[in-house]
Formats: structure tokens, C-alpha cells, sequence
């Protein structure tokens, strides 16, 4: 099945095992391979590292933050370069999302009263004014302006304005952001926007499965003009992980199967080869370069803490196997424990490399898996492996 929406843009499935699916996600600046997972580039780039070492990984697709680059250093300069490609020089895919997570998440008192505690604001039915976390400033965040902010970044594809509920929010607060969520939704597909860059929809309803489905239908019926895909938010917002892995079971496989569909912010390598599992095709999350950042790497044997002392004259590489730039020159975990240690830089950079190769591999690997029809086996000798003692 084909399902071209957006100008450049076309979505084809080509294999199936179970709800698991191998496919093809076609943009103006690359042609995606799915399942894929998108290294998150907060503030324009993958912390610590280049577009080239990125793109090393694996990567095709990158995620960059609209809520950040609004504020630092706005649309306009970004636009003036061409957009995000041109001001970062990723030469592949990317994806913005809506900056609202982050408005409802960061808004509050500016530097110099951070001893004031942290006032978020409620959404209006227009949108929501915030306050920028660098400078104390106020900013309204519509629908509209979303759209409008993402088509100047120009990423080749934005994510619609939504309310995101804690993960314990009862049911009645969660059927208010999910009826407040199409709103917005329908508003955001009626925005202009650049006629290369596609939109997603975001499907809420916290880990309520009926919720979940009927928003899901809802936002699919929209066609005038239709989302090119859909997403799936509001998970990993504290609710009990058993709990996501129990809703995810039973609705991500619902959503209309001729666009991609992508969970957003999460997480683990076990919740993205569950989650595939369940039919999800897309997945973001700043877990393997924030661990990266704090010792942590992540192996097909499980995790190595690098500071743990037993490491002090540990001759071995991260992973024997790992062909990642670290694992393939042989740098030992004694000697990464020791710049660990010293605080030096490069450190942090050959774990961000290290994991997000692991990350590409685990991708990779699960493409592999669906294709042969052997992908409950791979998730379980490949989780097997990663959690023995």
C-alpha cells in the first residue's frame, strides 16, 4: 500500500510478522527505513556530536526541539539558512514536534527567581501562554503557531499542537485533553504550511485503551486535508510501564495502517522492541545519549556503568562485537573509566557514538527480523542476551 499525502511524501508497508511492521517512509530529503529510532537534537544537533558521526549511527532521521529553537535563535535565523537543514547541515530527515511538552514542562519562573516555584499555565481554548525558561518571557502557543513556527524550521515533518495529561490522570481530565487535542487538531491541519513538509496528529488518551482507539478513529477520519501519519503521546509520562505495555497491546495496532505511526519519547531498548511488537513504526527518546552523558553504555549484554570500579583494569572493549567508532579502535573500559573519571570530554562523545550505533543496530536488526518472519524470536534472545546476569 501506498499512502502519498504531503508533497515528496509516501508511506509503503512491505512486510509483516504479526502486528510487527517492515516499511518505507518516503520524504523530500530521504527515504526512511522503518522501525527507525530518532537520536533527539534538542537545540539544533545530537549533543556532542556532528551530523556526520550521527548519520555513522545508522541514523536516518532526526528529531529536533521547536520549543528550544523558538526561543534560541528563533524561526527567522533557522528559515534564513534554509531551515533546520541548512542551519545543522543533516543531510537526512527530520522530524520537529510541537514544542508543547516542553511550554507545559519548562514554563515558569525566568533565571535569576528560580528559588520561585514553578507555575505552569493552563491551556486556554485559543492555546497557552508560557513563559521561557531563559529569559523570563512570555510566548503564546496555538495550534497555528505551532504550524507556523515548524513550517519556518522546515523539518521535514511537524507533530499538531496537544494537551498531555500526567500519566494518573483521571478519566475526566483525560477526555477533556483528548476532545481539547482534535480541536486543536483540526485547526492545525486548516493552518497553512509548507506544501513539502508533512504533519502528524497526536493520538491521546492515557491508558485508557477505549479512549485511545476512539481518538485514534477520530483523528484519521480527518481528511480535508488528512494527517500523513499518526503518533502516539502522552505515554512515559509516569504512568506504570506494565501499564503503557498493556495499552499499547491493545491499541497501537488499531491505528489506520496506511500511515506511520510513532510513540513518542520512549525509551528503553525493551519498550521499543515491545512496542514493535504492537505495530509502532517510529520512536524518539533522549535516554541513549543522556546515559551516554552520565557513564552509562548500553550493550547487546546489557548495561556497563562505567564508574563502577571493577572497570579500573578491565581490558576489554565496551562490546567485542560493537562496530561503533568506539568498540572498533579497542579503546579499553579501563581507559574510558579513566576519562570518565578525569571529567574529559571525549568520554562523552564515544558513548553517544556507542549507544546510538547500538540503537541503529537494534533497528537494523529488527528490520531484518520482521522481514524473515522471525521477529518474537529475535525480541527474545535479543532481551535474553541483554539481561543475564
Amino acid at each position: 500500500m501506498t499512502t502519498p499525502r504531503a508533497e515528496g511524501f509516501a508511506f509503503r508497508v512491505t512486510h509483516t510478522d504479526g502486528h510487527a511492521r517492515r516499511s518505507m517512509l518516503t520524504t523530500p530529503n530521504a527515504v526512511v527505513e522503518l522501525p527507525t529510532f530518532m537520536p533527539v537534537g534538542t537545540q539544533g544537533s545530537v549533543k556532542t556530536l556532528t551530523v556526520d558521526e550521527v548519520a555513522s549511527t545508522g541514523a536516518q532521521i532526526v528529531l529536533g526541539n521547536t520549543y528550544h529553537l523558538w526561543l534560541r535563535p528563533g524561526p527567522d535565523t533557522i528559515a534564513a539558512h534554509g531551515g533546520l537543514h541548512g542551519f545543522t547541515k543533516w543531510p537526512r530527515a527530520m522530524l520537529t514536534d510541537s514544542g508543547g511538552f516542553q511550554a507545559f514542562s519548562l514554563s515558569g519562573p525566568g533565571p535569576g527567581r528560580t528559588s520561585e516555584p514553578r507555575k505552569l499555565v493552563a491551556p486556554s481554548e485559543e492555546g497557552f501562554t508560557f513563559t521561557s525558561h531563559l529569559d523570563g518571557s512570555k510566548h503564546f502557543l496555538s495550534p497555528e503557531v505551532a504550524v507556523e513556527v515548524q513550517g519556518k524550521i522546515g523539518a521535514d515533518i511537524q507533530m499538531q499542537l496537544d494537551i498531555c495529561p500526567p500519566g494518573s490522570s483521571p478519566r475526566d481530565v483525560v477526555e477533556r485533553a483528548v476532545a481539547q487535542t482534535t480541536r486543536w487538531a483540526r485547526r492545525a491541519l486548516a493552518a497553512p504550511r509548507p506544501a513539502k513538509q508533512a504533519l502528524f496528529g497526536i493520538v491521546q488518551g492515557a491508558c485508557f485503551p477505549d479512549l485511545r482507539r476512539a481518538h485514534a478513529e477520530e483523528l484519521a477520519a480527518l481528511d480535508d486535508p488528512p494527517f500523513d501519519g499518526l503518533a502516539l503521546g502522552g505515554f512515559s509520562v509516569g504512568e506504570p510501564i506494565a501499564r503503557m505495555y498493556e495499552t499499547l497491546s491493545e491499541v497501537a495496532h488499531t491505528l489506520d495502517a496506511e500511515r506511520p505511526r510513532y510513540l513518542m519519547g520512549v525509551g528503553t531498548p525493551k519498550d521499543l522492541l515491545f512496542a514493535i511488537g504492537t505495530g509502532v513504526d517510529m520512536f524518539d527518546c533522549v535516554l541513549p545519549t543522556r546515559n551516554a552523558r552520565n557513564g552509562q553504555a548500553l550493550t547487546r549484554f546489557g548495561k556497563v556503568a562505567i564508574k563502577q570500579a571493577r572497570y579500573a583494569t578491565d581490558m576489554l572493549p565496551l562490546d567485542p562485537a560493537c562496530t561503533c567508532a568506539c568498540c572498533a579502535v579497542g579503546y579499553s573500559r579501563a581507559y574510558l573509566r579513566h576519562l570518565f573519571m578525569s571529567r574529559e570530554i571525549l568520554v562523552l562523545r564515544l558513548f553517544s557514538l556507542h549507544n546510538l550505533h547500538f540503537y541503529g543496530e537494534l533497528m537494523a536488526g529488527a528490520r531484518r527480523a520482521i522481514e524473515e518472519g522471525r521477529y518474537a524470536a529475535f525480541c527474545s534472545e535479543t532481551l535474553a542476551a541483554m539481561e543475564a546476569p
